[in-house]
């Protein structure tokens, strides 16, 4: 750890660029940037009244009360990633209970979901005013692990009579919603 620590005050002292002195900051914390960077699977998700996905003028995927999720892949997610994922958007309480908290989740309610895929997620907004989309997933590996994603939120709500409806990969789509609340999360892996 001194060893680290000398390291960091050394490039900090020698060089003025911020992101080594950013990097050497983070090694000393234990997890760098570049470990961190794409390894999180990303779902906005919202407490809808209704929701749909229209594609060339015909409708994809309808729900009513339930779950809008939108989905971004990044390169280094993996299935793991997917699965756990699934089970925290699956789980996580947004819907109210008898005293009007929020105590339940989409399986408590058996509750619909409709999955959209969206590789904006993972865009890079830190600099400039344009996105960078380097740390989004390829699109064969981004269409694996949106398709696996639906897959496991199948299995987790189709237990207790959830429905789930998906948006089509790589698709024009035209999503409208009725947010309830509103009520929006920002869930990663």
């Amino acid at each position: 750890m001194k060893k680290r620590l000398m390291a960091a005050f050394f490039v900090r002292r020698k060089s003025r660029n911020k992101y080594r002195h950013f990097l050497s900051c983070k090694v000393l914390s234990g997890l760098t940037q570049l470990e961190k960077a794409g390894q999180i699977m990303i779902a906005l998700i919202q407490r809808v009244k209704h929701a749909q996905v229209v594609v060339d003028g015909e409708t994809v995927g309808k729900i009513d009360k339930g779950i809008l999720a939108l989905v971004g892949v990044q390169k280094e997610d993996h299935d793991k990633s997917a699965k756990r994922l699934a089970e925290r958007v699956a789980s996580y309480r947004i819907f109210p209970d008898a005293e009007d908290k929020m105590n339940l989740s989409l399986k408590d309610i058996q509750g619909q979901i409709l999955l959209v895929p969206q590789f904006t997620l993972a865009a890079d907004t830190k600099k400039g005013n344009r996105p960078s989309f380097a740390s989004a997933a390829p699109p064969q590996h981004g269409e694996q692990l949106f398709n696996h994603f639906c897959t496991c939120i199948q299995g987790i709500i189709g237990e207790y009579g959830g429905e789930v409806q998906t948006g089509i990969f790589g698709a024009d789509m035209k999503v409208s919603l009725l947010n309830d609340g509103p009520v929006t999360f920002w869930l990663e892996t």
